[in-house]
This record gives C-alpha cells, sequence and structure tokens, in this order.
C-alpha cells in the first residue's frame, strides 16, 4: 500500500501514511516497555529501506536483527492486516541489512579517531569537569600546533603525559594547566578503555557513505548497530550516536528539502543522550538536529517518556508515534498530559485518556501533511512487520557478516605513525643527547686529570712530583699560594657575579667584590 512519495504505517479511521517529502523533519516514538516501539521502528526501517533509503538504528535488545530475514505467516499478523485492509498488499520478505558493533564481535567495527571526536565529546564521554575540560582542549591545540595526529587512546595519554611534563610552559601559553586536571583525565582514560573506547578508536575510521548505501535492487541497505553489550556502557553509547549525528552534519552537503531523505537515523533509549547533559552538549544536539534535516537527514527519537526530549529539540520534531503510557504516579501523569499536548486535537478524541488505554500494537499517530502542517491526532493500529519478528540466529548472522557490501574493510584495524610514537621517538633522541654529554664530560674530565685536595679544600690539578731543590720549591710554594689565593678569589668573584644574573647586580657586584679581591 506504499505509493511513491509516501510510507503506509496502519489504519484508524482512514489510512494513515508519513509523507516522504517531511520525512526529514525528524520524528518520535514513545511508550512504556512492552507496547509495540520496536514493531514501530521496525516498520518504519521496512518502509523506507522499500523507498530506496537508507537506514541506520541501535538494535538495543537484539530483536531488530530480525529485518534481514523474512516473517513467518503468523495468525494475529495476518488478522491485523485484514483489520487495516492492509492483506492483499502484505508480503513476507528481508531486507539489505549491515551489521556493525563497536566491539567487532557481532558486526562489523565501527572506528573513529580521537581527533574527529574532539574534545567536546570526549570531555561528555569521560564525564570531565569544565577545568578538565579546558586541560583537554589545552591537549589538542598543542597537537595541532605541533602536528601530533591523536588517532587512538594511547596517542591521546601520550600526549597527556607530554602535556604534564611541560605544565608549566604551557600554563603561560595558554593558562592554568595542572599536573592534578591532567591526572584526573587519565584516570578518567583508563576507566573509558576499560568499557571498549580501545576498540572504538583507531582505523580505519567510518566512512559515513558506508551508512548510506542502497542495494542493487534499489532499496536502502538497514544499518544495524549490535547494542545489547554497547549498552552496559550508556555514556560510550550515548556519545557514540551524536558523534555520527555530527559527522553527517558536517561531512553530507546541503540539499534542502528533498523528495526522499538521502538517510533515516533512529536514536533508540534517546533518554541516553540527555541525562545530565551540560549546556553546552545540548545547544550542540539542538544545532544539529535544527539543521541536519536541510542535508536531508531525518532523525527519529526513540524513548518511553516524551519528557526524556528536551522542550528545544522536541519542537523540532514533526512526525510522532505515541504508543500507551501508564500513569500510576504524579510524575506518570505529569508525562501522559505533556504528551497529550504534543498533539493537534482531536475533537472526538479524549487524548490524554486514549494514552492510557492502548493496547499493544495500537498508538497515536500525526504526520506532516501539507506545507508542514501536523495531522490530526489519530487512534491507529500499527501494520505488521514484513520481516521476522526476533532475533536472526548466530549462523545467519555470521553469514550476512562475511558476505556483507562492507566485508574486509574495517574488520582488521591499522596503527599509524601518530602522536604515540612521535613522542616515544622524541623521548628515546632526548635520552641519547643527554647519555652523548655525559660521555662527552667524563671524557674531558678525564682528559685534564683527576683532581686532588688541598688542606684548604680547594681542587688543584696534580701534575706528579717535583723534584725542583727545595729553596726554589719554597719560593716556588709562596707565588703559588699568592696565585692560588688571587684564583680562589676570582672564582668567587665570578661564581656570585652568574649568580646575580641583571645588570645593575652585575655592576654592584665589581663595586663590592672589587676590594675583596685586591685584599687577597
Amino acid at each position: 500500500m506504499n505509493a511513491d512519495d509516501r510510507l503506509f504505517l496502519g489504519g484508524s479511521v482512514k489510512p494513515e501514511y508519513l509523507s516522504l517529502r517531511l520525512a526529514n523533519r525528524h520524528g518520535l516514538i514513545t511508550g512504556a516497555t512492552g507496547t509495540g516501539k520496536t514493531v514501530s521502528l521496525q516498520i518504519l526501517a521496512e518502509s523506507f529501506s522499500n523507498a530506496g533509503v537508507p537506514v541506520f538504528c541501535a538494535d538495543v535488545k537484539g530483536d531488530l536483527s530480525g529485518i534481514a530475514a523474512a516473517g513467518e505467516p503468523r495468525d494475529f499478523l495476518e488478522k491485523r492486516a485484514a483489520d487495516i485492509g492492509f492483506l492483499e498488499d502484505y508480503v513476507y520478505e528481508d531486507f539489505p541489512t549491515v551489521f556493525w558493533d563497536l566491539f567487532g564481535e557481532q558486526g562489523h567495527p565501527i572506528r573513529t579517531t580521537v581527533s574527529e571526536m574532539g574534545p567536546l565529546l570526549l570531555s561528555r564521554l569521560m564525564d570531565l569537569n569544565p577545568t578538565q575540560e579546558g586541560v583537554l582542549n589545552v591537549a589538542f591545540e598543542l597537537a595541532d600546533d605541533e602536528g601530533l595526529l591523536l588517532l587512538d587512546l594511547k596517542d591521546l595519554q601520550a600526549l597527556l603525559a607530554h602535556v604534564a611534563e611541560r605544565s608549566s610552559e604551557l600554563s603561560k601559553l595558554y593558562g592554568n594547566v595542572s599536573k592534578a586536571s591532567v591526572g584526573a583525565i587519565q584516570r578518567q582514560l583508563l576507566v573509558l578503555d576499560r568499557q571498549g573506547g580501545e576498540a572504538f578508536f583507531g582505523e580505519p575510521a567510518l566512512d559515513i557513505r558506508d551508512m548510506m548505501r542502497v542495494s542493487r535492487d534499489g532499496r536502502g541497505v538497514v544499518s544495524v548497530l549490535a547494542a545489547d553489550k554497547l549498552m552496559a556502557a550508556p555514556r560510550l553509547y550515548a556519545t557514540f550516536l551524536l558523534w555520527l549525528l555530527s559527522e553527517l552534519f558536517e561531512e553530507l552537503p546541503e540539499v534542502g528539502d528533498p523528495e526522499k531523505p538521502r538517510l533515516v537515523f533512529f536514536f533508540d533509549e534517546a533518554h541516553l543522550l540527555f541525562d545530565e547533559a551540560p549546556k553546552a552538549l545540548l545547544d550542540k544536539i539542538e544545532q544539529v538536529v535544527r539543521l541536519i534535516r536541510s542535508k536531508g537527514v531525518g532523525v527519529y527519537f526513540v524513548t518511553q517518556n516524551p519528557l526524556d526530549v528536551p522542550e528545544s529539540v522536541l519542537a523540532q520534531l514533526g512526525n510522532r508515534i505515541q504508543h500507551a503510557l501508564r500513569a500510576y504516579t504524579p510524575r506518570e501523569q505529569k508525562a501522559v498530559r505533556a504528551a497529550a499536548e504534543t498533539f493537534r486535537p482531536n475533537p472526538e478524541l479524549d487524548t490524554e485518556q486514549v494514552i492510557m488505554e492502548l493496547g499493544v500494537g495500537e498508538a497515536l499517530v500525526s504526520t506532516l501533511e501539507d506545507k508542514g502542517i501536523p495531522s490530526v491526532v489519530q487512534r491507529t493500529l500499527i501494520r505488521p512487520p514484513s520481516s521476522r519478528l526476533g532475533p536472526l540466529t548466530a549462523s545467519e548472522r555470521r553469514d550476512l557478516i562475511r558476505f556483507s557490501p562492507v566485508a574486509g574493510i574495517y574488520d582488521e584495524a591499522r596503527d599509524r605513525d601518530s602522536a604515540f610514537e612521535v613522542l616515544r621517538r622524541r623521548a628515546e633522541e632526548a635520552a641519547r643527547l643527554e647519555e652523548r654529554q655525559r660521555d662527552r664530560e667524563a671524557q674531558e674530565t678525564k682528559r685534564r686529570g683527576a683532581p686532588r685536595r688541598t688542606r684548604s679544600g680547594f681542587s688543584v690539578p696534580d701534575f706528579g712530583r717535583d723534584d725542583t731543590p727545595a729553596p726554589s720549591r719554597s719560593r716556588r710554594r709562596s707565588r703559588s699560594r699568592s696565585r692560588r689565593s688571587d684564583s680562589v678569589a676570582d672564582a668567587a668573584v665570578k661564581s656570585v657575579v652568574r649568580s646575580l644574573g641583571s645588570a645593575l647586580g652585575r655592576a654592584l657586584a665589581r663595586g663590592i667584590l672589587g676590594s675583596m679581591k685586591r685584599g687577597f
């Protein structure tokens, strides 16, 4: 029932569609656990794929992997299709799918470099305070100034050690750079490393064009991120998805409002993006969401509660699918009220009451119509999926990974010459220079001869036994004592003058100590 310019979502008192031309105006899918949000995401991904639009989505529970396999006939699915007049068009089919995994276990590895992530997102990822974030910015600035490539975590660790060694010098150039702040960042890097950061940062870095592929039959490829393990590190999950959105925003050219999106991006468990996010990060998220639609990218947030999304971002989400919410507490009642108020009212529905009465697979639907005006909200039975309900088997997943269009591109990590290697060579060269300097000093000391001590405690060269007759030796010792006294006085004067360091100091030294010299 999909037309060329719209996607069939389900049936209310009429068929409900999503306009492809307005699909890049973003959307929101909300509802309590078990009410059908994942299936709504699945049928949207299927529909976009059939329309030739690539899709990216995170598979938090593992269920979405079934989109790569054709569904199986089931009575309740066909009954729903019949109830909404979809039975004649309902077919079971698989969809072109590429699996990704930050850890490289259930899909192709996804990597980015430390430089591409940038200090703002890294600070968010490591939960740094403003002072520590400032020091991290100084480290990135220093890397730019000295041409140091930051590719993986060991590059950043080496750079931070370099910053600590030069903290006094850098403080004069960039403001206070304390070793304590550097140490705090280094400790957070260890935590990030244990969460899987080592696997995520490096090369080959992801080329976003590999997530915007179209299959040979003209369908959009669905990129599925295995996120079940990733959810154990929720900050890494949220920061990665925000980085991916930022990369799309920065890399893609402006296209205005195309006839259909170039990519649709589903952000599941969206509350993780906004929890405890600092204002600078929220501003960046709002900017990306507001402007990325002009790049032809539609962003759909999936979460339990509309209150999980800040109002400034919520206002950018024009297409809404609201599944059932429960209202047993004052906060839940507030969420229901807030959800109801985001829809264009329907005189025939008590929207707030209906939200609490919806069954599994039912939703309140409102999409953008001509001129971007939201449609009147309708209680809708969501259409059944064409692909498998439930996950793939491990062997099915392995086969798809082996024969995917990006097989062999990202599977093996590369380690280029970067900050870690450059700084290590500098340290080794400095150590060699220091060793050569010590050797030269030792050879010079040996050449001059070993010094011996006099009764007065001063060192004088030992030139061997003196066979001169005693009276001559006596006269010579007298002259020698005078010369030694003069030499001692000269040395004392010169030492004090050097320690004074300024022109005025040297002048004073000459005036004060000159008489001392003559007195010897």
